[in-house]
Order: structure tokens, then sequence, then C-alpha cells
């Protein structure tokens, strides 16, 4: 076989000391290889590569640089590299100088003041009712005020539908506050002072109408203008200046305060 040859040749070469040396080597084997029936084979190429190259001592094992010890810890987080990037960037920044304060109006507010709802004030207690049993004496002594014999009812002029009381005795009729029976509702046709006088007479029971002469003021009772003392009858009407008034009496032929004093 060719492989047999190749080593033979090679042996002979190694034993007869020739001195073709490497570049011979190769000559003899390529011409070995050149008488072989078959072409070698990938491997078999290799073997014979192999078996007249030099084979060269093994390389020495170099050891790998050794690595400082900062690279062996474990690297910085993202968190710490961007906290050092903001570190670096405020101090390359130029410190900025605080503008100056503008002193500004403090804006008026509106405020929306609700009036409270009035309290209600607290309900009084009410007074207790006494029981009365059985029949009580009513008392009837001295007058509080005189005794109110009847009224003059306003049908016409200033101070409409008011009214004012007439007392037992002698009244004064006139227009001030100082009169027993002021018609003091603004008309200044009334005279002041005593335009006319109203009695009542407890032990007739009748009502007398006396105009004052003395004054200019004209009056009249049912469109009658008296010079004297006349008898006034319920619902007559008396005229003084503008303002006209009704008689109502309350005392008269059927009651009349002295049979609640004799009682």
């Amino acid at each position: 076989m060719s492989d047999e040859r190749a080593e033979t040749v090679v042996d002979e070469d190694a034993k007869g000391g020739k001195a073709g040396g490497f570049l011979g080597s190769l000559k003899d084997a390529l011409m070995a290889a050149g008488r072989d029936e078959m072409p070698s084979s990938p491997a078999r190429m290799a073997a014979q590569v192999l078996a007249i190259t030099p084979i060269a001592p093994p390389a020495e094992k170099v050891a790998p640089p050794a690595v400082p010890a900062q690279s062996a810890q474990q690297s910085p987080s993202a968190e710490e590299v961007a906290r050092l990037a903001r570190t670096a960037a405020v101090l390359r920044a130029p410190e900025k100088i605080p503008a100056p304060a503008i002193e500004r109006d403090p804006i008026p507010t509106t405020r929306v003041v609700r009036a409270e709802a009035p309290k209600a004030p607290a309900a009084a207690m009410p007074e207790r009712t006494q029981l009365v049993r059985g029949r009580k004496a009513i008392e009837r002594g001295t007058f509080a005020q005189d005794p109110v014999v009847g009224f003059l009812v306003v049908v016409g002029g200033p101070g409409l539908g008011s009214f004012r009381p007439i007392f037992e005795g002698n009244n004064t009729v006139g227009r001030a506050q100082s009169n027993r029976v002021p018609l003091d509702f603004g008309d200044d046709a009334i005279s002041s002072e005593a335009q006319a006088y109203i009695r009542y007479d407890s032990n007739d029971r009748s009502f007398l109408f006396v105009p004052n002469l003395a004054k200019t003021n004209v009056v009249s009772v049912n469109e009658k203008k008296p010079t004297g003392a006349i008898e006034l009858k319920p619902m007559d009407v008396i005229t003084l200046g503008r303002t006209q008034v009704a008689f109502v009496p309350f005392c008269g032929t059927e009651f009349d305060w002295s049979e609640i004093a004799e009682a």
C-alpha cells in the first residue's frame, strides 16, 4: 500500500542520514503519493503532512491578565448614574441670582354676606288658668279712670275709621292733645282748643252738644248750625272743619254706670 511505502521511505531517509533534510523528505513523499493507485482521502493526506511536518513544541500557557479589583466590583446602577449626572450638571451650571420680588397690591375679593335668618323668639310659658269653683263675687269699687259713656267715630276727612271715647261729665273737642276728646288727625280747620263741648249727665242720662260761639270756626250737627246747646241722638253726624264724626252712645236710658255702682 501507498501508506506503507511512504513510511518505508521515511524510515530509510532517517536511517541513511541523507542530506536532503526537509525538502528531500517532502519530495520523496510527493513521489510516493504519485505512485498510489487511488487518490488519497483527506484524512490520509493530513496524516502524511503531519508525518513529514516537524512538530512544534507546545506553546507555553499564557496566564490571562489580572483583572483590576475595581473592575471586579459590580457596575453602578442606573439610579446612581442619573444622580451623578444631575450633580455634574448642577456643578457645571452657572449660579442663578434670584430676581427681586415685585410687591403687588393684593387683589380685592368680594365677600358674600348672607343675612342670617331671624331667630324665632322663645315661646313664653303661658300663664296657668285658675279654676274658679262656685260663684265668686265680682268687685265693683272705684273706677280706674273716667268711665267711657260714648264714642265719636270719624266717618269723613282725615283719620277715617278712627274713634275717640267720650267720658262722663264735660268733654272739650278740639285739634290739640290737651282736649279731652282730641281730633288730632291733621285737619287744620279744627280749632286747637275747645271748638265745642259734649256733656253727659248721669242723672237724666242725656248727651248735650254745645258749640263754642267764641270761635270763628263754625260747627254743625246733621247739616244744621246750632247757636246753643242741643241734645245728641244716636248716629248724629257732627261736622268740625273738614272732619265728620258720628255720635255712638254707650250709656243712656237702657244702661248707666250708676247701676253697677248701686248693685
